[in-house]
């Protein structure tokens, strides 16, 4: 299934974890597809372009070179597709455009492009979103023959000012029956008498067919595992970027091993989450899940329950994995999965609680137990600032990932032993997330301007 295909669909769930490229979803792969966004509208006036303006605003401005939106807006205005680039292709797309001077847009047209000069870094915030960033094209006149302003709304989820406006993505065929949040879910699922991963098949079969969900879940399980394997094998020492961090993963891989200590059991989850995140923060391919901030919570939990349970199979991983993003679309459509919107508490936090909704649920839990396990995930996530370190998604995002997987696995084990009646919703717990988030100091929410960000400023 490509790419287009997934987020052509606006009501489908599937895009909440997608196969994208590092180091953040908001940042990075966000000012990537509104790359490729501009070269479908632009199309029918390519012949008559000349150069290109880009304006960063908000947090794209503020940590962007760090989240290398400058180079990942570049690969999508040559319309370079996230789910193929690789290392070398993002290396040597750069290295002509800033030698030469020239830009192929659309993969169609070169055009001069002047980096330092057509790329502005604004200290603006745009009041729709904490996100945005603008495309101008013009004609060797000088005249603006097309402008189009982007926001990127966590996720790798992008959407343009009209959009954003208007809503016109949610306005979708009135036959199309909705789950809107968990309360929904849970009626829908006693009406039913099924699970949640049952009821997330039911709800993505009016968008696809059975063999193309597993496909594509099985496609995305691939990758998780994947990164996880370069990770564990890197060829660098050294993570990209001035904080000159040493990989970790390989040496842990090396060092961890199964022990009659009971608790041994935290280091191996640890390591899953470690390699993907480190491979997340060196700009290579991972899951945004939701993010690609907190991209290593789930698979972490999933090899977690592969390597170390029982029974754990592609139909456990697909089940699994419908269940997540269910949950996750109750996040996205009534909170936020964005750090630059709603602090570290949307990206790990939303993880975290996908993750442990995910595994009770294919560890037998009935609807009621699983959306207890996430609403206790969130829960002892709220508050979470998103502070990283020279604008870089490595301290401390790559370990908060561990203890994201972590939290996630105990909350799955507390909701399956539970008795009592829990007084917290997870709508409830998804709803005051949010107004968290928009509580949060600004500096708080992936600007790098406070918290650990502003504390270690000296080494950067």
């Amino acid at each position: 299934m490509s790419e287009s295909s997934v987020s052509d669909l606006a009501m489908s769930n599937l895009g909440i974890c997608k196969i994208g490229v590092g180091p953040s979803s908001s940042h990075t792969l966000g000012p990537l597809i509104a790359g490729n966004r501009f070269c479908e509208q632009i199309a029918p006036k390519l012949e008559s372009i000349s150069t290109i303006t880009i304006t960063l605003y908000g947090s794209l401005s503020l940590t962007g070179r760090g989240h290398l939106s400058d180079k990942a807006i570049l690969w999508g205005l040559e319309n370079l597709q996230a789910k193929t680039l690789t290392k070398d292709l993002q290396a040597t797309t750069l290295a002509r455009v800033y030698d030469t001077k020239q830009l192929n847009l659309c993969g169609a047209k070169l055009i001069s492009f002047d980096s330092e000069r057509d790329i502005i870094f604004s200290d603006e915030f745009l009041p729709q979103h904490e996100n945005a960033l603008r495309i101008e094209a013009f004609s060797a006149q000088g005249e603006k023959l097309e402008s189009s302003t982007y926001f990127s709304i966590g996720g790798g989820f992008v959407k343009s000012a009209q959009e954003l406006e208007s809503s016109q993505e949610e306005k979708v065929d009135s036959s199309l029956w909705q789950i809107e949040n968990a309360t929904k879910a849970l009626y829908l699922c006693d009406e039913k008498s099924c699970d949640l991963a049952a009821l997330s098949l039911e709800y993505e079969l009016q968008f696809r067919d059975e063999g193309s969900i597993r496909a594509y879940c099985l496609e995305v399980w691939e990758c998780m595992q994947e990164a996880y394997k370069q990770g564990t094998h890197p060829s660098e020492v050294y993570l990209p970027g001035k904080l000159h961090l040493k990989r970790r993963a390989k040496g842990l891989f090396e060092r961890v091993h199964t022990t009659s200590d009971p608790l041994g059991i935290i280091d191996f989850i640890s390591l899953y989450a470690i390699a993907i995140a480190e491979e997340n923060a060196s700009g290579a391919r991972v899951v945004t899940a939701p993010t690609n901030g907190a991209c290593a919570v789930i698979p972490a939990v999933m090899l977690y329950l592969k390597n170390h349970t029982i029974g754990f199979s592609d139909d456990k991983a697909i089940e699994f994995l419908l269940t997540a993003m269910l949950i996750g679309s109750f996040i996205k459509k009534n909170a936020s999965i964005s750090g630059a919107e709603a602090g570290c508490q949307a990206e790990i936090g939303s993880a975290s609680s996908m993750a442990a909704g995910a595994m009770a649920t294919i560890l037998g839990a009935d609807p009621r137990k699983a959306c207890n396990a996430a609403e206790m995930a969130m829960e002892h996530h709220l508050g979470l600032t998103c502070d990283p370190v020279g604008g870089l998604v490595q301290i401390p995002c790559i370990e908060r990932n561990a203890f994201g997987a972590i939290k996630a696995i105990s909350a799955a084990r507390m909701a399956m032993t539970r008795k009592s009646t829990p007084i917290v919703s997870l709508d409830e717990v998804i709803k005051t997330m949010y107004q968290t988030g928009k509580d949060m100091n600004a500096k708080y929410r992936e600007t790098a301007l406070g918290g650990l960000a502003k504390t270690l400023s000296s080494v950067c």
